[in-house]
């Protein structure tokens, strides 16, 4: 057997096709949606993926404004700009790229953005709304799991889904929104003894260690979907994912590739949480009848 593969250029682009709808219809009411993004510092990396969410906004017909801060910018001033994006009209979410320098405070910089401008979905009142179903943003890369799994009609509902990596960006609101679906939801971490037995359980694999090559064919029950939200690039320069793509396509039943799965479909919910934002500032603008 060789696993079906998911495609997340392909259904990126349709989401962001949607999006590009949405805004139209916003436009027609005089409302042009906008992100902003802020980016503090020179990492190569987080430089990339700016550039990236930038070119996605332009071209659903998005505003963006990217914010480009030095290394030596202090906390404060990062605080202070975040607050002024807070209050301005124009901009209905705010990103600031993670990671960030050492000598900011990431939790009280995520605190300071106005939750209902955290289209990245972090801050403790969209978490706590997300642990009581009720979420007002959803984090974007658990967001498009869900659905990337919905596009491929996978059976959610009483699945047993395995999730490896416990962190608050991916694993524990992946873990939350596998719960609201109906499926039965193991969270495994760094501690966890005999993950394979784990991960052998699992009719939807979830995994996101930042480990090259950590899940392997072996650990991986037959016909599962494998979802492999890692992305690591070795010394040669090529990408790879968490999970070993070769060992595990001969036993799964889907599985995501990287490059072109998980990562596209993190910036296609980037732009619709923004349109949700924008979509409900939009709302409080309508006149009310008596």
């Amino acid at each position: 057997m060789t696993a079906r593969i998911i495609d997340g250029k392909a259904l990126s682009a349709a989401v962001r096709a949607e999006v590009a709808e949405r805004v139209k219809a916003l436009r027609a009411q005089g409302l042009q949606p906008g992100l902003a993004v802020v980016l503090v510092g020179e990492d190569p990396a987080s430089q990339v993926y700016v550039r990236n969410k930038a070119a996605a906004c332009e071209k659903a017909g998005l505003h963006s404004r990217v914010i480009r801060l030095g290394e030596d910018t202090t906390e404060a001033e990062l605080l202070d700009l975040v607050r002024q994006l807070n209050e301005d009209a124009a901009i209905h979410g705010i990103l600031v790229q993670l990671p960030l320098p050492g000598h900011m405070n990431t939790a009280k910089v995520i605190e300071t953005i106005s939750a209902e401008k955290d289209v990245d979905g972090f801050h403790i009142s969209n978490a706590g709304l997300l642990l009581t179903g009720k979420p007002l943003f959803r984090p974007c890369t658990p967001y498009g799991v869900m659905r990337m799994l919905e596009s491929e009609e996978v059976p959610v509902r009483g699945a047993e889904a395995v999730i490896v990596g416990a962190s608050n960006i991916v694993g524990k609101p992946m873990a939350l929104l596998l719960l609201a679906a109906g499926a039965t939801v193991t969270l495994c971490n760094s501690k966890t003894r005999d993950l394979g037995a784990q991960t052998r359980r699992a009719d939807i694999l979830v995994v996101a260690t930042g480990r090259p090559g950590m899940v392997t064919g072996d650990m991986i029950k037959p016909g599962a979907v494998v979802i492999d939200v890692g992305i690591n690039r070795l010394p040669d320069g090529s990408l790879v994912g968490d999970v070993d793509f070769e060992s595990a396509k001969q036993v799964a039943g889907a599985i995501t590739p990287v490059p072109g799965g998980v990562g596209p479909m993190t910036i296609a919910m980037l732009l619709v949480n923004t349109i949700e934002a924008a979509e409900r500032s939009a709302a409080t603008m309508l006149p009310t009848t008596s």
